[in-house]
């Protein structure tokens, strides 16, 4: 923000309905929190929780809890409460920040999370008894950018604990440090240049990697960031509309909402000149839909959290050419691009040998965005990072001969469904909650609005019914409702296994994919 800044103080930074502020605005606010979060009692490096919608007060948490000296962790507000008081116990969160829409959430959590001394409000309104307002940390006297508490950051030092699904049913918190959110943004705009002039809609919630890194990105510019709670295509193109938006980061699924609102095709959306989209796979046919109704160049983003989260992008002219036919870009419609500036990436045999060109194996990551590793999980990180900086993404892809990468499954057990991954040992295990379950098996079956939707192979117990509705029920108990199975079957018989007793789930899933191109969608 520094440079922003000294560059453009003058200049628009926040539009968030009625609030619109200048950098230099803005920079007085961040730089409040450096004394304000200190007036609460809290210390460099104490881990402050964060939930909520996509508003400018959140995005001063990615911004002023790191600049702070303070470690950020953005919660995903999907998770239901039990998996959101885990994340803030195992990384012994001291503060927790909330909005208005989930103060509710908040005050469940409290009672479960004995860690939590602070609370604090993050909302326009008078702060609930008992918490703390934002607003009043923000307007609090800075510390000088010479005190020792801010001096002692560096590159190395933890910025942020985003938590991933784990696959042993737990989450796992990714360690990222200054420099990996840094380098991260840093690749970005060598990859698809943002400008000052730019104006970037916030639409992904903002707890997700990606949104984070396309914060730092414009800011290191000077752009404008322009907020919308949450995403609904009308809301959002009445925003890019209205705002003259130039610039947008979202998901497939939610490109699909866009293209099929009847309000797109009679909406002036001449401004958007860059969409990037991630997260999922975007189908090949949703893809020739886009490029013939919106204005805007696409590049595709490969990455993940572990990565802060960029690996491998697209040109702007990729998927124009490819749509037009143009080869040798149509052949790559379906790739996700290649490996950013300043990140390397290799697909390696099971044996860690590099394939050739064409060949299918496992991605590999390395550079200075690769994250330290799981908070207090050393088996996991271990298993991750293999040495000489090299990250086991666990995708399975290949590379053409200039680089291009295709993912085409993945070895981890996730289903990615409208952009968010889904681990299916979480689903498993809240399925197991039901006393009638005797065997389970969680899979990602295609879906045509989602890309894949979460499907249950149940067995039950001799002399007991079950039906797939208590499924759902039992389910919505304990996880989040978008890992919910949206489909369940009901089986007598066992679920297939190899020698060793292991389910053998890919003989369950494959049928589903017959005709399919790519074992993602």
């Amino acid at each position: 923000m520094t440079r922003a800044v000294a560059l453009r103080p003058n200049c628009e930074a926040i539009v968030d309905g009625d609030t619109r502020l200048t950098y230099a605005q803005w920079s007085r606010r961040v730089r409040g929190l450096t004394g304000g979060l200190r007036s609460l009692g809290l210390r460099t490096g104490d881990v402050i929780a964060s939930i909520g919608q996509n508003t400018f007060r959140h995005l001063e948490c990615w911004v002023g809890i790191p600049a702070a000296g303070m470690v950020l962790n953005d919660l995903n507000y999907r998770l239901a409460v039990p998996e959101l008081a885990f994340i803030i116990n195992d990384c012994g969160a001291r503060a927790l920040v909330a909005d208005a829409a989930y103060l509710e959430v908040a005050r469940q959590l409290q009672p479960l999370c004995p860690s939590i001394e602070y609370l604090v409000y993050a909302g326009p309104e008078a702060a609930p008894e008992g918490w703390t307002a934002w607003d009043d940390l923000c307007a609090a006297e800075p510390l000088a950018a010479d005190h020792p508490e801010l001096r002692g950051i560096t590159a190395d030092t933890l910025a942020a604990i985003s938590y991933t699904g784990g696959t042993t049913g737990l989450p796992k918190g990714v360690m990222q440090s200054h420099g990996n959110l840094l380098a991260n943004a840093k690749h970005m705009l060598i990859a698809n240049p943002l400008l000052p002039t730019d104006r970037f809609i916030h639409a992904a919630p903002m707890f997700h990697a990606a949104d984070a890194a396309t914060t730092f990105a414009l800011t290191f510019v000077g752009g404008a960031h322009v907020c919308i709670r949450g995403y609904e295509p009308e809301l959002f193109g009445r925003i890019v509309e209205a705002e003259r938006i130039t610039v947008a980061l979202i998901v497939p699924t939610m490109i699909n909402m866009l293209l099929n609102h009847p309000a797109t095709p009679s909406r002036d959306l001449s401004s958007w000149r860059l969409l990037m989209y991630g997260a999922s796979p975007m189908p090949v046919e949703l893809l020739l839909r886009a490029c013939s109704m919106l204005p805007c160049d696409f590049v595709q983003l490969y990455g993940m959290t572990e990565a802060a989260p960029l690996v491998t992008s697209t040109q702007p002219g990729d998927n124009r050419d490819g749509a037009r036919g143009i080869e040798p870009a149509r052949s790559r419609l379906a790739s996700c691009g290649q490996p950013v500036v300043g990140v390397e990436v290799e697909v390696r045999r099971t044996d860690g040998t590099v394939c050739k060109p064409r060949e299918v194996g496992e991605v590999h990551v390395r550079g200075p965005n690769i994250m330290m590793g799981y908070w207090n999980r050393p088996d996991e990180t271990a298993a991750a990072l293999i040495g000489d900086g090299w990250y086991r993404s666990g995708d399975v892809a290949w590379a053409d001969e200039d680089g291009y990468l295709f993912v085409v499954d993945r070895a981890k057990d996730m289903i990615i469904s409208g952009g968010e991954n889904i681990y299916t040992t979480e689903v498993e295990n809240a399925v197991f909650q039901h006393p009638a379950v005797l065997e389970v098996a969680v899979f990602g079956i295609p879906d045509k609005d989602f890309g894949e939707r979460v499907h249950a192979e149940v067995v039950i117990k001799a002399g007991t019914s079950l039906g797939a509705d208590e499924i759902v029920a039992v389910c919505r108990e304990h996880i989040g409702g978008y890992k919910v199975p949206r489909s369940v079957t009901i089986r007598s018989e066992p679920l297939p296994k190899s020698g060793a007793g292991k389910i053998l789930k890919r003989n369950l899933r494959d049928p589903y994919w017959v005709g399919k191109e790519r074992a993602v969608n």
